[in-house]
This record gives C-alpha cells, sequence and structure tokens, in this order.
C-alpha cells in the first residue's frame, strides 16, 4: 500500500475491541446470508466509518475489512488522502451535484449509492478523469418508505402499466446512466427504508425491502425494452442489479430478503458522537 498510514493508531484495547465486533457482525454476515430465500453469493459488508477516526478503520483494514462507507464528502476526502489506496471507498451520503469534482478526485472511490437525479449522474460523468481505470459504481438511491426526510426517487411497482414505468423517473435516471455516462457503471440500487422498530407488529417481511426487490424486477425488465442487456456491462453484476439494504438493525432481514450489500456502522465502531459534538472539537 503506498498511502501514509495515520500517525495515530487505535489503542490495543481499541483494537481488540473492534476485532471483536467486527467478527462477530462477520459472522451475523454469513448466518443471515445463508438463510437468504434466494442465495445472491457473498454480501459485501461496507464498514460504515462516519465521525469516526481512521485510526478505526486501519484497525478494522488489518482485519481484511476493504469496503468502507462516508456519509460526508470533506470526511471522505481527509480519510482517503491518508489511508490504504486499496480500500473501497462507497459514498452513502446525500450527494450535491457541486460535490462531484470533489468526489471525483478520489482514486479509489469505489460507489456512490445515493445518485436520485440525471443532472448529479451527469456531473458525476463529467468530473471523473478519462484515465480512470474502471467506471465509478453508482446505486440510485429509491425512496421505499416515501418518507419526506428520506432522500430518493419513488420506487416502481409490477402492477404499473409498461408505458407507466417507462416514463418513471428512476426508469429515466437509469436509462441516461447506462446510456450517456460511460464513467459510470449502474451497479444497482440501494434503500435506507423504515427503521426496524417502525414496522407494522407481526410483519413477516419488511415492506422496504420487498418493495426494493420488486422495482429492481421491474427496472430491469424496463432496460431490456429499452436494448441494454447486462452482459454489455453497462449495469448490474452477475447479470443483475444489486441491491444495497440494511444497516445495523435490520441488515439480518436485509441479507434474507436479498440483500447483496449491507451498511453497518454502530454495529462495528459503536455509538457516534453528535454532529454538532464533532464540529465542537
Amino acid at each position: 500500500m503506498s498511502a501514509a498510514v495515520p500517525t495515530i493508531r487505535a489503542t490495543s484495547e481499541r483494537v481488540a475491541e473492534l476485532t471483536e465486533a467486527l467478527t462477530e457482525i462477520r459472522q451475523r454476515v454469513a448466518a443471515a446470508s445463508a438463510k437468504a430465500a434466494k442465495p445472491t453469493g457473498k454480501p459485501v459488508l461496507v464498514a460504515v466509518s462516519k465521525y469516526k477516526p481512521a485510526g478505526d478503520l486501519l484497525a478494522c483494514y488489518d482485519e481484511d475489512q476493504r469496503d468502507f462507507g462516508e456519509n460526508y464528502v470533506q470526511e471522505l476526502v481527509d480519510k482517503a488522502a491518508q489511508l490504504p489506496q486499496d480500500i473501497r471507498w462507497h459514498f452513502i451520503g446525500t450527494l450535491q451535484s457541486n460535490k462531484a469534482k470533489i468526489l471525483a478526485t478520489i482514486p479509489n472511490l469505489y460507489a456512490i449509492q445515493t445518485v436520485t437525479s440525471i443532472k448529479a449522474a451527469s456531473a458525476l460523468n463529467k468530473a471523473l478523469p478519462a484515465d480512470r481505470v474502471a467506471p465509478l459504481n453508482i446505486l440510485l438511491q429509491v425512496n421505499t418508505s416515501g418518507e419526506d426526510a428520506k432522500s430518493g426517487v419513488p420506487p416502481l411497482s409490477a402492477a404499473m402499466p409498461e408505458a407507466e414505468v417507462d416514463a418513471a423517473e428512476l426508469v429515466q435516471v437509469a436509462r441516461f446512466v447506462v446510456a450517456e455516462c460511460p464513467r459510470l457503471r449502474l451497479q444497482g440500487l440501494m434503500t435506507i427504508g423504515a427503521l426496524a422498530e417502525s414496522l407494522a407488529a407481526g410483519a413477516k417481511e419488511n415492506e422496504d425491502f420487498a418493495r426494493l426487490v420488486g422495482t429492481r424486477d421491474v427496472l430491469q425488465a424496463a432496460l431490456a425494452r429499452a436494448g441494454f442487456r447486462p452482459e454489455e456491462g453497462r449495469w448490474g453484476e452477475d447479470g443483475r442489479l444489486l441491491l444495497s439494504m440494511g444497516m445495523s438493525s435490520d441488515f439480518e432481514a436485509a441479507l434474507q430478503a436479498g440483500s447483496d450489500i449491507v451498511r453497518v456502522g454502530t454495529g462495528i465502531f459503536g455509538s457516534r458522537p453528535k454532529k454538532e459534538e464533532v464540529k465542537a472539537q
């Protein structure tokens, strides 16, 4: 690895704590994935390191963790500059088009999971350097719960007529990415969904997860109707769009529902300080 390591490593006690937590989460991921109705291969565990020091990330890196997620652009830029360059960075925060140029400067930025518009996709495609070795993976964020406080485009339904599907915002953005953004690759869809505690009591499945699975199926059919095939390499992996759903409180249910990517923060790193407390430091 050619990047400099942090000057301040985590204490031995903190390293032991992180190693134990990461091991437990990995075991739970494997067990839940094995119970999936339709196994999709080894899922990707993204360690969400918002507000955590670089030393914490390095401790997880030393345990072969390579996928890390950040919510804030500047925090991601700062950490990427001082941590190993074979880390796969996932940006999972709200994406503003004017931040595209900054994100594009990170050579090992692996994926942006929160694209919601043609404007943002176009800005990313233009900002990425022409000599980038591989296209940047993007996931389109879907607001499966319909909450005003959450970002994302509306989901799709198998009950929608084809004409309505083809005119839907999600399909329009997806087709634009595949057809007009050669430096991007449409890897899949992402949702945050409602908190587990807010789900209807006794529900047999998480409606948000089921809704994203259904949306993925409808979108894939819409892409095929437009002549875009997965084997062309412009969208998906292994012939399908991947799904990123599930966090610390519900990642096991997400994996059983068919998630390919889970985003776990507090389950690995512990509770986080509030944003105001971080700014005050």
